[in-house]
């Protein structure tokens, strides 16, 4: 396959050919190079890299810098490629892995990147790796402890899709285990023994009564959830099993600390042995900030609409743990990310592409 990348090419090709780049997580060398080759072939672009995360950017002394991001991997392929386009003209979807999570963003990135060589502002274009897969592993948060210099800015938008819209911050997320312990014995005389998987039927008692909240932080409301996700024990189908884990996930609203969150578990779960596995924490909306208003009005002049929360946890969180506002926004429906009928309309791409211009020319 013929790897190399026409970024002045119309979006609906540069897309296609980003996504039939197959870069699942960990695979992501042969796309990190086609980018980093495409961005080498402007002069009005510093190209740096580090792993499969590669960095362009524009040195123009302006008086601000923004920072603007986006993933190049994917979940795995399901039978979804090579792309195909469907219909026609601005009413048209191009079908495959990655359409919408996240190389529509990424296309109007680089389209971006190559077009304007005077931005009103300096701009950071960064394409990182492994951000579907463990957090430890992710290229955005290894550049950020690595090469901070790399990504310092005063304003931040992740091309994660928002199905056009404008999403500010996002949810906080840990994973907690529920840890149950009983007496192991032989299934024949189980009044020896204590099962431990029995036990477990309290704790889910709990979380099926446990009622999530809706929280409005800085006028955008964020929903809460909390929720089993595992659950595992027994060794063996003739004994009693004497241990039983019940593991739980939290998205929790930006207003309350990973420390807020997990004392908000543990006080649901009083009684019993909770272990914290891992957290993240949510990132508030910040549209307060100057640099995220002009954003928001050059944006939805173009796009119209309100912004709104981001449920989910995204990449936005590591620019908020900098003290850099940040938001999501980009072409794509985020309902159908991960999904065998990954698609993205052809109108949705061209309208993102239309919007950041108008932002970083106006």
């Amino acid at each position: 396959m013929d790897s190399a990348l026409d970024l002045s090419t119309d979006l609906v090709t540069l897309t296609r050919a980003l996504c039939d780049l197959p870069s699942v997580s960990g695979d992501e060398r042969a796309i990190a190079d086609a980018v980093e080759s495409a961005l080498r072939r402007y002069a009005h672009l510093e190209v740096l890299r580090d792993g499969d995360t590669v960095v362009a950017r524009t040195n123009l002394g302006r008086a601000s810098r923004v920072v603007i991001a986006g993933h190049l991997d994917t979940v795995p392929i399901s039978d979804n490629l090579p792309t195909r386009l469907i219909g026609e003209g601005s009413l048209a979807e191009i079908w495959g892995r990655g359409t919408v999570d996240m190389k529509a963003g990424v296309a109007v990135q680089l389209a971006l990147a190559a077009e304007l060589a005077e931005p009103t502002r300096d701009v950071t274009w960064v394409f990182y790796d492994h951000e579907e897969v463990a957090a430890e592993l992710n290229g955005l948060g290894r550049i950020v402890t690595a090469h901070p210099d790399w990504v310092a800015g005063d304003f931040a938008v992740l091309c994660e899709p928002t199905n056009g819209g404008l999403e500010g911050g996002c949810n906080g997320t840990l994973r907690a285990e529920v840890r149950l312990t009983g007496v192991a014995a032989h299934s024949a005389r189980a009044w020896m023994g204590r099962n431990a998987i029995h036990s477990a039927g309290e704790v889910l008692r709990r979380l099926e009564a446990y009622a999530p909240r809706d929280v409005e932080v800085e006028g955008l409301v964020f929903k809460e959830s909390l929720n089993a996700v595992l659950i595992s024990g027994g060794t063996a189908t003739n004994v009693i099993p004497d241990a039983c884990v019940v593991t739980v996930n939290y998205r929790f609203a930006p207003s309350s600390s990973v420390e807020q969150a997990t004392a908000h578990v543990r006080e649901l779960f009083e009684g019993y042995d909770v272990v914290l596995v891992d957290a993240a924490p949510g990132a508030r909306p910040g549209l307060d900030d100057p640099a995220a208003q002009q954003f928001a009005d050059a944006v939805l002049a173009v796009t119209g609409g309100v912004p709104a929360a981001k449920y989910g946890w995204t990449d936005v969180a590591r620019f908020s743990e900098l003290g850099v506002p940040a938001v999501n926004f980009g072409p794509g429906d985020p309902l159908l990310a991960h999904k065998q009928d990954e698609h993205c309309p052809v109108g949705q791409i061209a309208l993102a592409h239309a919007a950041l211009r108008a932002w970083l020319v106006g």
